[in-house]
């Protein structure tokens, strides 16, 4: 992920530091009453974004301008990884896999080793500062654990049952979740309450919908919308 052999196969699991055909939600029914998002048929609710959000503030405020991501972005940040872990939820059903807890512990494991590499790279004091800077709050790391181990049955599956060791290898597993995760998330029929942006398909991030008014003279040009609609997979 940050440049390992086999970093490929993990590169969706931490895709921060390292899809729907209803979503411009202008043009179909509105998203559920009190949700930020619907992925599935059910709803990832405002009240429980919100004490993620809260959670992500308070953890962030004794690390200052170490963590880059602004409290105005905090709440499109930390959906996009609710609504990946219900992407990888559908990834492992789909691909007929289940984790173990000592797998998931594994996960969590690879992922704070990969966020301490991350932080020295950029110059933070810690992986969980690194993490933070992502999005993911404390109590939100076991998700992303069960993710990572998601991910990586999915690839040992794949791959006759042992992660890629080579680069042949290490391309067809991460071309093989890169398709996973595009068809995950189209079952999955994702649904984001536009207050907070779009689903960008591409990245499994929430990202800005595009700003069609005028914009005052030095405001910055909305985010770019390659990847707002779902790649053929």
């Amino acid at each position: 992920m940050f440049g390992k052999p086999g970093a490929a196969a993990r590169a969706a699991a931490f895709g921060v530091l390292s899809i729907s055909t209803c979503l411009a939600l202008a043009a179909c029914s509105p998203v559920k009453f009190g949700a930020a998002a619907v992925v599935g048929g059910q709803r990832i609710s405002l009240s429980a974004l919100d004490t993620q959000v809260s959670n992500l503030k308070a953890a962030a405020a004794p690390y200052g301008s170490q963590i880059s991501l602004t409290a105005a972005e905090m709440p499109a940040a930390v959906l996009g990884w609710l609504i990946k872990f219900q992407i990888g939820n559908q990834m492992a059903a789909a691909a007929g896999v289940s984790v173990t807890q000592a797998q998931v512990q594994a996960g969590t494991a690879d992922i704070n080793s990969e966020a301490a590499e991350a932080a020295e790279e950029e110059g933070l004091s810690s992986a969980q500062a690194a993490l933070l800077d992502a999005g993911v709050t404390p109590q939100m790391l076991p998700d992303l654990g069960l993710f990572q181990a998601q991910e990586l049955a999915i690839a040992e599956k794949s791959n006759g049952g042992k992660l890629p060791t080579t680069t042949a290898q290490d391309n067809a597993v991460s071309a093989l979740l890169t398709k996973d995760q595009c068809a995950a998330a189209k079952y999955l029929n994702i649904q984001v309450n536009p207050q907070f942006g779009r689903l960008d398909y591409s990245q499994l991030t929430v990202v800005p919908v595009n700003d069609t008014l005028s914009r005052p003279a030095g405001t910055p040009s909305p985010a770019d919308t390659s990847g707002l609609t779902p790649a053929s997979c």
